[in-house]
């Protein structure tokens, strides 16, 4: 049995639907009750979890051999994710199919210097692993810019004209089951997950603009005026600090990497930008 962690998010949600496709046997956990509830009616097996309790993540693993390692967006992310590797050898997972991100095993920015101790302690504990490092999720102009393009026709970033390989979750989701389901195959690799190519945030602009019929402007801030955006979004100083840390990361030129992971594991190209800018259009208005 597979164990999907996040199971209610973007990403998570994806694996979820994916791997029941492929009609693996998974257990789905949530931190929800309404998602968990939701996710019961259909049939699914689930569990309630909460990563500051170690006692519930052990149950939740019990009885399964792999594990998909999807922590969220926490200021104590590194160590409620450490928790859940301590509770993932206890109850005998096998393998762990981890989400980090782009370039954490260089520690370069504030996001890999979360996530490199997690992998770490994973290569540490015995446990089978593969690592999926993937560059920025192509579903961010939904979760984040989508208001400010519905209200504005605009998007802010401090990224200046940095290149970068965005991926569809989808295609994340598609090595992440590969990964799940043939663990051996994949055990010991750590996976870069790019997009088909490198663009700028002007450039994304005029693909939405393309897809909307309209114009959308990128609009590039100084790094400390978007900052102080984040703030008034109500954003802890930590994860704002992080984010900020990640455009330089941007502007560094790290991000444009394209690699051929995802076509080479899955088969398949991944998806280009401008096809997830024609689905999302009429969700943009």
């Amino acid at each position: 049995m597979i164990c999907i962690t996040g199971a209610g998010g973007t990403l998570g949600s994806e694996v979820l639907a994916q791997l029941q496709a492929a009609g693996a046997p998974i257990r789905a956990a949530f931190h929800s009750d309404d998602k968990a509830d939701a996710a019961r009616a259909q049939g699914i097996d689930v569990a309630l979890i909460d990563f500051e309790d170690p006692d519930s993540l052990r149950e939740a693993f019990a009885g399964c051999e792999s594990l998909f390692l999807l922590g969220h967006n926490a200021v104590d992310q590194t160590e409620l994710e450490l928790a859940a590797v301590d509770a993932a050898r206890s109850a005998g997972i096998r393998h762990i199919v981890k989400q980090s991100v782009m370039g954490a095993q260089g520690e370069d920015y504030s996001l890999a210097q979360v996530h490199r101790p997690i992998e770490m302690a994973i290569e540490a504990s015995g446990i089978g692993w593969t690592f999926l490092r993937p560059n920025s999720f192509m579903q961010n102009v939904m979760t984040f810019m989508s208001p400010t393009i519905r209200t504005e026709s605009a998007f802010y970033s401090a990224s200046d004209d940095a290149r970068i390989s965005h991926v569809d979750v989808r295609d994340i989701a598609a090595v992440a089951v590969q990964a799940l389901l043939h663990p051996g195959q994949h055990a010991g690799h750590a996976y870069t997950l790019t997009g088909p190519d490198a663009f700028t945030y002007d450039e994304l602009a005029e693909t939405l603009s393309h897809a909307l019929g309209r114009t959308i402007t990128h609009v590039a801030l100084p790094p400390n005026e978007l900052r102080y955006g984040m703030a008034d979004w109500g954003l802890p100083d930590e994860i704002a600090d992080r984010l900020i840390d990640l455009e330089r990361y941007f502007r560094s030129g790290e991000a444009a990497l394209v690699t051929g992971d995802i076509e080479r594991i899955t088969g398949r190209a991944p998806r280009r930008f401008a096809d997830y800018a024609r689905e999302v259009a009429p969700l943009l208005g």
